[in-house]
């Protein structure tokens, strides 16, 4: 029986425990094999597994049970995620056909791949060494390595992996004692003096993708020049496993109490607390249970919760706090007259806010408010970073208050970057994520989430409130909206030609003043709109991000963008 089965039957296992929701330990066998898998009846024993409720790890039992986790490639095994639901067959088949040695990509948040398929314990331990090879660059060993994942299917036995290449290769590393948020063990990265972590997620994606990236000393996200180094070392490293554990130099810790003895220095904890809000809280089954909760009760907020156990499909549905996925929550606020309802993406670093109508803020919105928030309320100053995709309603707010406005490139990394050049009152992008004065520059979910709370308590006010009148202070409003348009490459590359040979003169009868290439082809209106042309790197994807001051508009120029673009396919 080929290892790559065995790993199927286990991820089935698992799926039928998660798709029950136990939340008391049991233990599943693997002796009632029948009308699972076809010929599974034939296979050898397979390991034990032990399923664990609420914060608990997913446990496997004995030496031969990690062995066969460990050592299979299991590219076949993609036909678990098939059978749950959470890919579709074109993609699986696509996929089995190639093997786990295709090219290993950096993105704009480290590298992530789908489990079994690229993301294989070989390649873990491929790119700890290549990540390695870049720290004998940049630190010495005396300063420890910090690993820590999130709650995905095998993310803690890809951490305990990874921890094992280290200390093989002489590190001092210190895992966390559970699944652990980003920004928390960003914070630790720099609190602890280490030689940066190695943080196993991959944030909003779907239950079958896993991830990992580098966070530096710094505490934000490696620069482009420090994951291009690691993705030239990656050719020249092997993906042998380490040769023992190395229990000697490998211990555990809790990053807890010392991310939120901070975290309560960057809010007004008493303000919260003479509030007395009425909170829900939607955990999604993300890192952030445990620690947003525990945060809310400190503050004395009136708090219930949700989805708060490790579940490694996410309920079925997807780690990201957008509105699809918030039904549930959006339900609790508005039954329960609820003063708003927070949640987090997968790892905590995004955020997702429901206000006491039950609308889901979008981020734009967030950053818009809180913006404000610091300045009138807390009396703080800096500039404001956005990205290239993100709401220009921060530029008139800015100007409102005589801040300084930034422009990045898309990617919290080069968010992160102004925020270690200059004091940065705020700084955050369209997706969900941001990070202010004093706090490491990094994105937190949790800080940001708590940061609305702690608005509503300064202007004792109702959220859609505030929201409405920060809006109005900015000169709003403006309508976003994201087209993602499937194109081959040859066609994206006919694309951007064309845009930035031949740049239109006009979008939809609207006059076209300015051209940017800061990231992909951003076209600057003349009514004060703009249309960001930009390619994904990774899939056959054109994203096209716009911003307009009328719905009519914003109906106008999407539709004229996508005959444009159609056009221009090759023949």
């Amino acid at each position: 029986m080929p290892l790559s089965a065995r790993f199927l039957a286990l991820s089935f296992f698992r799926f039928q425990i998660a798709r029950s929701r136990f939340k008391t330990g049991i233990s599943i066998d693997s002796s009632d094999r029948s009308g699972m898998i076809p010929n599974l009846a034939a296979a050898s024993p397979l390991p034990e597994v032990i399923a664990c409720g609420n914060n608990d790890r997913i446990r496997f039992k004995g030496k031969r049970a990690r062995s066969i986790l460990k050592n299979s490639t299991a590219s076949t095994s993609l036909r678990i995620w098939l059978r749950v639901g959470l890919v579709g067959r074109e993609e699986v088949d696509k996929m089995s056909a190639s093997n786990s040695t295709e090219e290993i990509k950096f993105g704009t948040d480290g590298w992530r791949g789908l489990i079994a398929h690229d993301f294989t314990f070989a390649n873990v331990r491929k790119v700890t060494r290549a990540i390695a090879s870049y720290l004998e660059t940049a630190y010495t060993k005396d300063r420890p390595v910090l690993v820590s994942y999130d709650t995905r299917f095998l993310a803690d036995e890809f951490a305990r992996t990874s921890a094992e290449v280290l200390a093989d290769l002489g590190w001092t590393v210190m895992v966390v004692d559970r699944d652990c948020p980003t920004p928390v063990i960003a914070y630790s990265a720099k609190h602890l003096n280490s030689a940066g972590a190695l943080m196993f997620t991959a944030s909003h994606n779907p239950a079958p993708y896993c991830g990992i990236k580098y966070i530096p000393d710094y505490a934000g996200p490696a620069t482009p020049e420090i994951t291009d180094t690691i993705v030239a070392n990656i050719a020249g490293a092997s993906d042998a496993p380490a040769i023992g554990s190395h229990n000697d130099k490998i211990s555990t810790f809790d990053p807890k109490p010392e991310y939120l003895k901070f975290l309560y220095t960057l809010i007004d904890v008493e303000r919260i607390r003479s509030a007395k809000l009425k909170v829900k809280y939607d955990a999604l089954y993300s890192t952030s249970r445990g620690y947003l909760d525990g945060v809310l009760e400190h503050c004395g907020c009136d708090v219930e919760s949700f989805h708060t156990y490790r579940d490694v499909l996410f309920g079925g549905g997807m780690p990201e706090p957008k509105g699809e996925q918030l039904v549930e929550l959006v339900e609790a606020v508005t039954k329960d007259a609820a003063d708003l309802g927070l949640a987090t993406d997968g790892d905590s670093d995004r955020f997702g806010i429901v206000d006491e109508l039950g609308n889901v803020l979008t981020p734009n919105t967030v950053l818009l408010l809180l913006a404000r928030h610091l300045v009138k309320n807390k009396g703080l100053t800096g500039a404001i970073v956005r990205t290239v995709a993100t709401t220009h309603l921060l530029d008139n707010m800015a100007a409102k208050y005589g801040l300084t406005i930034y422009e990045t490139a898309v990617g919290f990394k080069y968010i992160g970057e102004k925020m270690r050049e200059t004091a940065v009152l705020i700084g955050g992008e369209e997706s969900g994520g941001l990070s202010v004065l004093g706090h490491i520059p990094e994105k937190d979910g949790i800080l940001a989430d708590m940061l609305v709370a702690e608005a509503i308590a300064y202007e004792g006010k109702p959220l859609s409130q505030l929201v409405e009148e920060a809006i109005k202070e900015a000169d709003g409003p403006l309508y976003n909206k994201r087209l993602d348009l499937h194109l081959e490459d040859a066609h994206k590359a006919a694309v951007l030609d064309s845009f930035t040979k031949n740049p239109p003169t006009e979008i939809a009868g609207i006059g076209v003043k300015e051209l940017g290439r800061k990231d992909g082809i951003k076209l600057y209106l003349e009514d004060g709109g703009w249309v960001l042309l930009r390619p994904s790197g990774t899939e056959p994807l054109m994203r096209v991000y716009m911003e307009t001051n009328s719905v009519e508009k914003e109906t106008k120029v999407a539709e004229y963008m996508e005959k444009v673009i159609a056009k221009l396919e090759p023949a």
